[in-house]
């Protein structure tokens, strides 16, 4: 069991954390026909936007009230009023995500009144889905923000139906890439199950070369699946934070569910297929069962580089977790490890103590690591200490190709256990000719 430590710090050195507000954009990224409105100044969501277009490299649709000094002080109703009438007549869009931020949140715009106000003022717009979610950015991480953007689309948009028996409903949580949803719903849809993902961002943010451009996003789970979830006959949770999520859906629609902590490794794969086997009747396909086998050839093969070696770790929570249980089911072990938010998993975590802090922290407990695990952002730390990075997370913005990497299933397993076990040995070598001479 870890201690799970909150340093007494004055002041956040070299942040971590993302806010609570690009989670909630990131994860109405995955609906279709979606435009995310943040309720808050124009720098709340210009910054939001850099950090999306330099990590995906694709155009990223988002809008704001653009409050003023003038209008935080008198309130900002005719902001969200006039902002989203203005979407409607530009852009159209299929459903509003209306985000707070941390200005209006401290100033106490009560966000439910002027929602209210606004459906009286317009009825002709009653039939435009619009979520509401409370994102402060002065509380909480990215993979709050994600998750109560989820659990607002689950409370909103589903409606009861008859039970569909194949029908099952995906939650991913902020740890996985769209690559990785790829590569889940593939692995579902081998079982003759048909997932409605949410939100789906392997359908959204992989590139629309073949289409005209779009102010609305061009992909990802659409009205009609999102309502028809309410017929689904089961729900896989992916993440800790979606638990929440799939207890929305169990208690308005009496849906079943299974929460899974991480999809990397083997054990942890076979029992995520154990589970599709058991709902749908239909046993595992040959396909990966082969995966399965080349897995464990992999694992046999890289075991001696990841032996002993001693991994720090600085991810979200969700991430945190998936990450050292891979790590220590290679016998890595866990030297530090630093999250952004709070989480069930943290105390859970095998090594002495988590620590919810900056990448101060990180870089004082990563002294004498092997490797380090991160975004883009612990590149210097990595420098600086003369130990390789591994490049997790959000933001990554000196690599490409991430919102391809995968590291979900036997096929992802594999692909993860050969980039980190190159790095090591990388490093093996160096040391190697350093002492040749």
């Amino acid at each position: 069991m870890a201690t799970v430590i909150t340093p007494n710090k004055p002041v956040i050195v070299n942040p971590l954390k993302q806010s609570q507000t690009l989670g909630a954009v990131l994860a109405f990224l995955g609906l279709k026909g979606m435009i995310p409105l943040l309720h808050g100044s124009q720098g709340c969501t210009a910054f939001a936007k850099v950090i999306l277009v330099r990590h995906f490299r694709e155009a990223i649709p988002l809008s704001t009230t653009a409050m003023t000094e003038v209008t935080t002080i008198l309130g900002g109703e005719d902001n969200v009023e006039q902002a989203i009438l203005t979407l409607v007549e530009k852009v159209e869009p299929e459903i509003i995500g209306l985000c707070t931020t941390g200005l209006t949140e401290t100033r106490g715009d009560d966000m439910d009144g002027i929602l209210k106000d606004f459906r009286k003022s317009h009825p002709e717009l009653k039939e435009l889905p619009i979520i509401l979610v409370s994102s402060p950015d002065f509380k909480g991480a990215l993979q709050d923000g994600y998750a109560a953007a989820v659990e607002s689309t689950l409370k909103e948009l589903p409606v009861a139906g008859e039970t569909r028996p194949s029908q099952i409903t995906i939650l991913v949580s902020s740890a996985f890439t769209p690559g990785d949803i790829q590569q889940i719903k593939e692995i579902v849809s081998a079982f003759g199950l048909i997932p409605v993902v949410v939100p789906d961002l392997s359908a959204s943010l992989d590139g629309h070369l073949d289409e005209s451009y779009s102010p609305i996003t061009g992909g990802g789970t659409t009205l009609t699946q999102l309502r028809k979830i309410g017929s689904s006959a089961f729900t896989l949770a992916l993440g800790e934070s979606m638990r929440g999520g799939a207890e929305i859906l169990e208690e308005a629609f009496a849906i079943p569910y299974e929460v899974f902590t991480e999809l990397t490794g083997l054990e942890a794969v076979d029992h995520f297929l154990q589970a599709l086997v058991d709902i749908s009747g239909n046993p595992v396909p040959e396909k990966y069962r082969r995966q399965r086998r080349q897995l464990q050839d992999a694992m046999l093969d890289t075991h001696f580089f990841f032996g002993r070696k001693r991994v720090a770790l600085a991810l979200e929570p969700d991430l945190l977790w998936s990450t050292a249980c891979f790590f220590q089911s290679m016998g890595t072990e866990i030297h530090s490890a630093v999250t952004t938010t709070r989480s069930p998993l943290l105390e859970k975590i095998s090594t002495e103590q988590v620590v919810i802090g900056d990448f101060e922290d990180f870089e004082k407990s990563a002294v004498g690591s092997d490797l380090l695990v991160s975004n883009s952002h612990a590149a210097n730390i990595a420098k600086n200490l003369r130990i390789p990075l591994y490049r997790q997370g959000l933001p990554i913005y000196d690599r490409l190709g991430v919102g391809q990497y995968t590291k979900v299933g036997y096929f992802g397993t594999m692909q993860i256990l050969f980039e980190i076990g190159n790095l090591f040995l990388k490093v093996e070598e160096a040391k190697s000719n350093y002492l040749n001479g």
